[in-house]
């Protein structure tokens, strides 16, 4: 998924309000960025951090950059925009580049199920179970190599595991889909310790037939890919298993 406008660097001000930041351009024009990231963003907002913007002139826009990447300066980068995800997966389901979803043509974004929620993606193919699809974007590494979910308590979260449970159930396939929007991690965990009741759902979730698949990205200042399957792991994170 290329970026629709070409990025521009910037080094980070300060992220304030949850969905603003501000920032400096590199000819030292400070401007206000839209941040579309509801998590703490643990690690990933420090100030004078090299970061990549996205201009747009959308008059129906009060603010005309949108943050995209932290570049961490070491040859990697972190995607910061929680609706990237589902925009590069779409793509990469419909093009069947997600091996163990790739048996399915038809793929369908926001379709209610469960209580009252909406699935990222229903996947269904003649002869096949539907496939209920839930997406989590990764951000978070404390530990070298490891990316960790969630970053902040999430009681949605919880909610969308006894949803995918109840597919489960019913005999669909249910997958929670973990997309790592960082280049420097190589296997995903729960983080325990930020959210107990999260890692009891999940685990819940697991034992009545929950998949889970983890999937690494390729992210530049040019865009975002989805690419190959990780490994997942309940025990790993800080805290251990709830």
């Amino acid at each position: 998924m290329k970026f629709s406008t070409p990025l521009v660097p910037a080094r980070l001000i300060r992220r304030y309000k949850r969905f603003l930041a501000d920032c400096r351009l590199e000819d030292g024009t400070e401007v206000t960025a839209h941040c579309a990231n509801p998590g703490s963003m643990m690690g990933l907002a420090e100030p004078d951090s090299k970061i990549w913007l996205e201009p747009n002139d959308d008059p129906k826009k009060k603010l005309k950059y949108g943050w995209r990447l932290v570049d961490h300066e070491n040859g990697h980068f972190t995607g910061v925009d929680t609706s990237v995800p589902n925009r590069a997966l779409k793509l990469a389901l419909e093009e069947r580049r997600v091996a163990p979803l790739a048996a399915y043509s038809n793929v369908r974004a926001e379709v209610k199920y469960g209580d009252n929620s909406r699935a990222d993606f229903l996947l269904t193919e003649d002869g096949l179970p539907d496939a209920w699809v839930e997406v989590k974007s990764v951000t978070l590494c404390r530990q070298d190599g490891l990316a960790e979910f969630p970053d902040s308590v999430t009681a949605r979260g919880a909610k969308h595991m006894a949803d995918l449970a109840e597919m489960a159930r019913q005999g669909h396939r249910a997958i929670l889909l973990f997309l790592v929007q960082r280049t420097d991690c190589d296997l995903v965990t729960p983080a325990h310790d930020i959210d107990p009741k999260y890692s009891a759902a999940l685990k819940a979730a697991m034992d009545t037939g929950v998949e889970i698949i983890a999937l690494r990205t390729t992210i530049t200042p040019e865009g975002i890919e989805v690419a190959a399957e990780i490994p997942f792991t309940f025990e790993g994170g800080r805290g251990g298993p709830a």
